[in-house]
């Protein structure tokens, strides 16, 4: 039986972040943005209290894209979902499972946030934040780790959100389970990185070591073949073999402008290095025109949804269009994830090839990249975006006693080569080793004293202002 579990509190805290490069995907470059962080306090029946925590960047223009909304206006509806969830979290007052809790409050999350103009994939911001501080927490009041508790279920995940599936489906899954001991950083290359040269894709210096690429389209197939063929011409300097993947984060504007994308890559000489390698690509289209557009033959290419999924039905009605794949994020949701890496394992058992990948929103060192990687080391990920370490400074503005604590908790996983300390590549892999740490993948908290309160969202008028 999963653990019941009654809440206390939610509190929600933020810190600055400046990026050491501008990012720049789709249609937006970041500069800095803030990491937003979550304490939850549980009691837990028959174990008392206990407290949990989870991070992620709240990360502008990505959950949200409308055009007529500036950056900061997208963070603030990140701010009000968090807040809407807290209020409906705390409204559940006996005692749940942890996804008892999720399934309990996603609908009306949904539900409130389109009320307050908030599209789905940022509503679902809130719950899929407090979940993972809530699992934390369960993880810490019962003394297992992770990787445990997830095989026996501890969160008592059911089908009541995924009625194509029965519940010994995801049992079943769950128990089979065997965590990857190490996992390949794929390395993104932004719209603005430098493609040759000191600092460019195949400096060993910038990449890590990688021998997995994720390349960001800008959705002009002219301009993004010419950017490619100079990005495979460099990759194939790099002395060992290497696969890529393509992003480009709803910039097709429709099927026809990926078909010329996609007739470059099948008929450029160019574009051989790249078309050879390529595993998959990422939602090309904006998410509202996927959902209305059957891919035909583009299909054997081997797409993914990524913006377009949110919702617990995104995944099939997505194989129904014609993608094999869709992407594992903890900013999304890690029940949903378990759920679709279910679907994958059942639908490929019975005769296809689908498939669950690892993307990253710039996890940032500590809490929210040893959450994410744990969850795609669970679910068998064997390679996942990693691009926080290339975007910012090791820990950034993190404290020093903070960035050492997690470093001494979890030498695996960080150093200090005489830069600070920063994520520990191994000759292209993070190990996952010290996240059986008990709780969710880390034996160490933030420094809460040194957080801010997180920041109010501002009102219509004051936007206007």
């Amino acid at each position: 039986m999963a653990p019941r579990l009654k809440l206390r509190d939610i509190a929600f805290f933020e810190r600055p972040v400046q990026f050491a490069r501008p990012f720049r995907f789709g249609a937006i470059t970041l500069h800095a943005t803030p990491q937003l962080f979550v304490r939850v306090e549980i009691d837990v029946e028959g174990r008392g209290t206990a407290v949990g925590a989870s991070a992620e960047l709240l990360v502008p223009k990505w959950f949200d894209k409308r055009p007529e909304l500036s950056p900061a206006q997208t963070v603030d509806g990140l701010r009000r979902s968090l807040q809407i969830a807290r209020g409906l979290y705390l409204a559940r007052t006996g005692y749940l499972t942890a996804f008892d809790l999720h399934a309990s409050c996603i609908g009306a999350q949904i539900a409130t946030c389109a009320k307050k103009n908030i599209p789905a994939l940022a509503a679902a911001y809130g719950p899929a934040e407090v979940d993972k501080a809530v699992l934390d927490a369960v993880l810490r009041a019962v003394e297992t780790n992770f990787f445990d508790g997830m095989a026996g279920n501890i969160a008592g995940i059911d089908a009541r959100l995924s009625p194509d599936l029965k519940e010994t489906d995801i049992t079943t899954f769950l128990a089979g389970r065997k965590p990857l001991p190490r996992v390949a950083i794929r390395h993104t290359v932004g719209l603005d990185d430098t493609v040759e040269g000191k600092g460019g894709v195949a400096d060993a210096h910038e990449n890590a070591g990688a021998r997995y690429f994720k390349l960001k389209l800008s959705g002009d197939p002219a301009g993004d073949a010419a950017r490619l063929a100079r990005i495979g011409k460099e990759l194939d300097t790099l002395g060992h073999g290497y696969k890529v993947t393509l992003d480009a984060n709803e910039q097709y504007a429709d099927l026809a402008a990926l078909q010329a994308l996609i007739d470059r890559l099948d008929r450029d000489p160019g574009l051989g290095p790249i078309a050879s390698r390529l595993l998959y690509i990422e939602q090309p289209m904006p998410r509202d025109i996927t959902r209305q557009s059957p891919l035909g033959s583009l299909a054997a290419r081997g797409f993914i949804i990524d913006e377009a999924d949110d919702s617990y039905d995104a995944f099939p009605a997505a194989r129904a269009l014609g993608y094999h794949g869709i992407s594992s994020k903890s900013c999304k949701g890690l029940y949903k994830s378990v759920v679709n890496a279910t679907r994958a394992a059942k639908w490929s058992a019975d005769g296809g090839t689908f498939f669950v990948t690892g993307e990253d929103l710039t996890c940032q060192a500590g809490l929210a990249v040893q959450q994410d990687l744990a969850l795609g080391a669970f679910l068998g990920i064997a390679h996942a975006e990693r691009n926080g370490h290339h975007y910012v400074d090791g820990f950034g503005d993190t404290p020093a006693a903070e960035a050492q604590a997690f470093a001494a908790a979890h030498p695996d996983l960080y150093a200090d080569a005489g830069h600070g300390i920063r994520l520990k590549i191994h000759d292209g892999d993070l190990l996952t080793g010290s996240l059986n740490a008990t709780g969710f993948a880390t034996s160490v908290h933030p420094d809460w004293s040194a957080l801010g309160p997180l920041e109010q969202p501002k009102s219509l008028q004051e936007q206007l202002a």
